[in-house]
């Protein structure tokens, strides 16, 4: 059994997380963190990460960027594994998500889903036969109309992965608007829409002579998502201090 504590345990991810963790005999949520108050939750809920004083195997976080460095202090301190889904994060926050990876076990991921991180995979292999052959480059995600930041953390994550084929030779570009000049060849275009109730989609356009290949992803459900966390959860429990991704949950 797999001991959680589900940081924003009051948002819309957190909660479903909740309901598909109710669901799994090899898990089970013992603590919630959330600064907005919820009544029903079936375990204790904190206000803040400093206050839950409850053991656990693993946190799994999806709350807010605002979050994240008491909860990265907190984990650090108390040596306790980390799923690390907040989007957004800054800079600074990725050096320190570094930090404490060298104190206990960090699994970040901009995006939880199977088919995401197999897509991953794919684009490497893609960009060292296209990139070489004169193939543009172009990201498009969609998502609904309360996504804070934009482009998506998964949206950069494709685009790395095309980049880290090309020897990260390229520069990504979020706004043609202000400019009057044909395309570099060197650059991959990254495009955000906001609207509705789109879980998430992500097109990755190869575009070449006369020639287009795309690679797409859709998530129907938010569900792809928190099934995935809570499978980085179990992966995590009692794993040496480090940086981990969805691949080593993945490979095993």
């Amino acid at each position: 059994m797999t001991k959680i504590i589900m940081n924003g345990c009051n948002g819309v991810m957190g909660q479903m997380i909740c309901n598909l963790v109710a669901a799994d005999e090899e898990a089970e949520i013992v603590a919630g963190v959330d600064v907005n108050e919820k009544e029903g939750n079936p375990f204790p809920v904190f206000s803040s990460i400093e206050q839950c004083d409850v053991e656990a195997d693993a946190v799994i976080d999806f709350s807010h960027v605002s979050c994240i460095d008491a909860l990265l202090d907190w984990c650090s301190k108390k040596k306790m594994p980390v799923v690390l889904c907040t989007t957004g994060l800054s800079e600074e926050q990725l050096e320190k998500v570094e930090a404490v990876s060298k104190e206990t076990a960090v699994l970040k991921s901009a995006n939880m889903s199977l088919g995401i991180n197999m897509l991953l995979k794919l684009l490497k292999e893609a960009a060292g036969i296209l990139t070489p052959a004169g193939f543009d480059v172009e990201v498009v995600e969609k998502h609904h109309r309360r996504k804070l930041d934009a482009p998506s953390g998964t949206a950069l994550a494709l685009a790395d992965s095309v980049n880290e084929a090309c020897h990260k030779e390229y520069e990504y570009v979020y706004d043609r608007s202000q400019r009057r000049q044909a395309r570099p060849a060197k650059e991959i275009g990254l495009s955000a829409v906001r609207g509705g109730t789109i879980v998430g989609e992500h097109d990755v356009i190869f575009a070449g002579e006369d020639e287009v290949i795309t690679f797409s992803h859709t998530a129907y459900s938010r569900a792809v998502f928190g099934k995935g966390a809570i499978q980085a959860a179990k992966y995590l429990k009692g794993k040496p201090a480090g940086l981990y991704n969805m691949s080593h949950v993945i490979d095993g």
